[in-house]
């Protein structure tokens, strides 16, 4: 177990150095100037003063050579410090951490309800016996995937907010700002895991222990929710570590359509004026987070399946 911990330690360390490197690369192989778009940040293009360009291009440091710079950065980054933004000024760590919290309650709570919402349809879907129920349960989830997140939040935004004036159309302020971003990101992602799920079920209702349950007349509720459910969770379980993730990239769109403060708009703003420490440090954020999820699932896994922990010391 050890050594399974210590390979995916240095697995981790190589996702964020590769998730900091690619950043690195892409930003600053863009043919405009972060300085020049900051100072210019109405976009009416008008002339800006030379000497303020040189004045805060070196402040950056952009005018060092581009491996220095990489070098430089880097080893901040390992401290933990990705300077200051090019927009605000402001410590880059100190922008993530106020605007974290409200994107970690979104994401949270929208991966909540996508897990209760994906679970729940995949599990009447494959218990009922009725055809057409079966059917019909089936034909939402491909439904789900194909419709843009943004679309989704701009239904719920005319129905619920304009027309029904049932909950609030924007801001951070009361729980009740919560309900449609939340359900904004967990319809679609809701959709993926029960196509997963269902497809899961439907294969572990196939396998020869789900005979012998039934010829010791156990009955078929308790198979579905104990036996098989047990059994197919496993793929489910990757699919919402991975999920995670979609769901920090799903708070851009959706922290924008709901006039919401956090990473999301962070990072909005920070990719539009091309502010390089604001997106380092958020793509790492985004990374760790990454890493550190699907650490969890795959501790989890063993509870699930005690073959799995069995492999994994036979593979140690």
């Amino acid at each position: 177990m050890r050594a399974y911990l210590l390979r995916r330690a240095l697995q981790a360390v190589f996702v964020l150095w590769a998730a900091f490197t690619a950043t690195f690369a892409i930003l600053y192989m863009l043919p405009s100037n972060p300085v020049a778009i900051m100072l210019d940040a109405g976009g009416e293009g008008t002339q800006v003063d030379p000497e303020k360009v040189a004045e805060l291009t070196a402040r950056y440091g952009f005018d060092k050579p581009v491996w220095e710079q990489y070098l430089t950065r880097l080893w901040a980054a390992v401290r933990g410090d990705f300077g200051s933004s090019i927009q605000t000024g402001q410590p880059v760590t100190g922008s993530i951490l106020d605007a974290l919290p409200e994107t970690l309650k979104l994401a949270s709570i929208g991966l909540v309800l996508a897990v209760v919402i994906g679970a729940s349809l995949a599990l009447v879907a494959t218990w009922t016996q009725a055809r057409w129920l079966r059917q019909a349960l089936l034909a939402l989830p491909p439904l789900g995937v194909s419709v843009p997140t943004f679309w989704v939040g701009l239904v719920l935004l005319q129905v619920v907010s304009f027309q029904w004036a049932l909950l609030p159309a924007m801001g951070n302020i009361g729980w009740q700002t919560l309900v449609l971003p939340s359900l904004t990101l967990a319809i679609p992602t809701s959709a993926v895991i029960a196509q997963v799920l269902a497809k899961s079920l439907s294969t572990t209702w196939d396998q020869p222990f789900v005979e012998t349950a039934r010829a010791k007349g156990t009955p078929r509720l308790h198979i579905h929710l104990r036996d098989v459910l047990r059994n197919a969770a496993i793929p489910t379980l990757t699919l919402v570590g991975i999920t995670v993730g979609n769901l920090l990239a799903g708070s851009v769109v959706v922290e924008t359509v709901f006039s919401r403060n956090g990473i999301g708009r962070l990072t909005q703003q920070a990719v539009t004026f091309q502010d390089i420490p604001v997106v380092q440090g958020l793509v790492v954020l985004s990374a760790v987070i990454f890493v550190v999820v699907n650490l969890v699932v795959d501790l989890v896994y063993p509870a699930l399946d005690p073959r799995i922990s069995q492999r994994t010391r036979a593979a140690v």
